[in-house]
């Protein structure tokens, strides 16, 4: 019966994981498409000399970017240093951002970055070195969020400041046991100890030469940067807004400097980073208010969904071939598995839910017709239970259509997260008309009239078409409290005659244990047996 199921809400097939950016409509004003933009950073600080912080530089720029380059269809501004300082200054002041809210939502934009390209299973081990002022700020926020993403940060913060805001910080970090070390205390070569190299030493700020100890952290990365690892994966080293030691607007000047694999840009770029190469370029934070954006006429790209970054510039280049993902995942073993294959995807299928999967219920259904030719597509599980899987679609449908000539179909579950997937294969039958109408009235009312405008899987001339359609049958049912479902529309419930479940795991050496049915004094038992990764 329909009530003993596992039921799940109705949305439509997903097409991909994320939710796509926000798109202003053609003549939105700037500053619309900017409420997903960023700011943070240097906080209206200058540094001397010698690196050390220096309060109450005052900027006179009050006009628009000194530049805007087009990065594909969105052209993105780039500051000088005196724009940047005067941004930061408004933020501070009559806009009512203080020190530590742009600290905070500006470390948590690096760690974020980091995350999106470098996963903690493989580059597990960071360095953040942290210079004397904001910047230095920003990378210990930023390993406060690496350690909870997974990460085991490590500091070296050679001047320390008793400032409050600093010593906080610091505190945090010491009560996660973040070991902090000294300059002298750090391997002679970094790629021995560490995966990442986190650079917030200088920000935007910064001027003249950089003075002990960071002079020599910098030309650490100078000779990493250009060392021969002899096949070794080398660090990886990201920076924070600028590269340590480049000129805020002119770039690495002699030629000399080290060169960061990503360079995490915060508010806009900064003009250096024209001169960046790398393969990582990313806008870190996401709360640049209007009147910013319209005052300083700042192009910067929208977030994808609610992430706190977005990569700008162009995308890297993708070796195919060496793509691929060391899984770590708990080992998987036959006498910890359900007897009853339905139980323990239930099982797991409760743990993809509790994860926080987007849609678990998700499947890839697999069909071939009379002609063999196998074809597949994502459809949403509505329910399972003993008797199979069921899900509902078209029956003029082309995978309605293979059914009809061929009733045997499998289906395959993904969950990304929880580096597992399960594939299920059997004979595929229609569901009772009953269970059909009690399904399709569960619906939403607009749903339920596309499904009757849909002749799912024939050639439309538009879009203008279906929406006119749906309009028209809109105003039909208008007076009518029910819908009545369309005979062409129902379920299906595939039951099911082999199961197996595979866990990822390291080295490819993957679990896999396979349910395949048989009978034992008349009764059908589930057969479990490991397969090969």
């Amino acid at each position: 019966m329909i009530s003993s199921c596992l039921h799940f809400p109705t949305r439509l097939p997903p097409h991909h994981r994320r939710q796509p950016p926000f798109i202003p409509p053609a003549g939105a004003a700037v500053s619309l498409h900017l409420l997903q933009l960023t700011t943070c950073c240097r906080y209206a600080s200058t540094v001397s000399p010698g690196g050390l912080p220096r309060r109450g530089f005052r900027a006179g720029v009050r006009g628009f970017c000194t530049t805007a380059v087009n990065m594909g269809e969105t052209a993105v501004s780039y500051l000088t240093q005196k724009e940047a300082a005067a941004i930061d200054e408004e933020l501070m002041g009559p806009l009512g951002f203080s020190v530590d809210q742009l600290m905070e939502l500006a470390g948590l934009s690096v760690a974020t970055s980091i995350a999106e390209v470098y996963k903690a299973s493989e580059y597990k081990r960071v360095l953040a070195m942290c210079g004397p002022g904001n910047n230095g700020g920003d990378g210990l926020v930023a390993a406060r969020h690496l350690f909870h993403f997974g990460y085991k940060p490590t500091i070296c913060y050679p001047k320390r400041t008793a400032k409050p805001l600093y010593a906080g910080l610091v505190t945090q970090l010491e009560s996660l046991a973040v070991p902090f070390l000294s300059v002298e205390d750090l391997p002679s070569d970094l790629s021995h100890e560490f995966d990442i190299l986190l650079d917030a030493m200088f920000g935007f700020s910064f001027h003249g030469s950089p003075r002990p100890p960071f002079d020599d952290l910098i030309q650490r990365l100078v000779r990493l940067s250009k060392a021969d690892q002899a096949g070794k994966k080398p660090p990886a080293i990201v920076s924070v807004d600028i590269p340590s030691g480049w000129h805020v607007e002119e770039g690495d000047l002699a030629g000399q400097g080290f060169k960061p694999d990503m360079l995490v840009s915060l508010t806009a770029p900064k003009l250096c980073s024209k001169q960046f190469n790398g393969a990582h370029h990313f806008l870190g934070g996401r709360f640049v208010p209007p009147p910013i954006a319209e005052k300083y006429k700042l192009h910067l790209p929208p977030y994808p969904g609610t992430s706190m970054c977005v990569r700008i510039g162009k995308p890297p280049k993708v070796d195919i071939s060496a793509m691929r993902e060391n899984y770590v995942s708990p080992e998987f073993h036959e006498d910890q598995v359900e007897a009853d294959p339905i139980d323990q995807f239930k099982k797991w299928f409760e743990d993809a839910v509790a994860a926080g999967l987007w849609e678990p219920n998700a499947m890839a259904l697999s069909t071939s017709g009379k002609d063999a030719k196998p074809s597949s597509r994502m459809v949403l599980l509505k329910g399972v239970d003993k008797d199979g899987f069921v899900w509902y679609t078209n029956y003029g449908s082309r995978k309605a259509r293979e059914l009809s000539e061929n009733p045997f179909a499998s289906l395959l579950f993904y969950w990304e997260g929880l580096n597992r997937q399960v594939r299920v294969e059997g004979f595929v039958e229609k569901v009772s008309d009953h269970e059909s109408e009690q399904y399709f009235h569960s619906r939403p009312r607009g749903s339920q009239i596309g499904a009757i405008v849909s002749n799912q899987s024939a050639v439309v001339p538009g879009r203008v078409e279906l929406h006119q359609q749906y309009k028209e049958l809109v105003d039909k049912f208008s007076n009518m409290e029910v819908i009545p479902k369309p005979k062409h529309w129902g379920g299906y419930r595939l039951k099911p005659e082999a199961f197996e479940f595979w866990q990822g795991q390291q080295s490819r050496l993957h679990d896999r244990l396979r349910y395949t049915p048989e009978e034992i004094d008349r009764k059908r038992v589930w057969k479990i047996e490991r397969l090969a990764p």
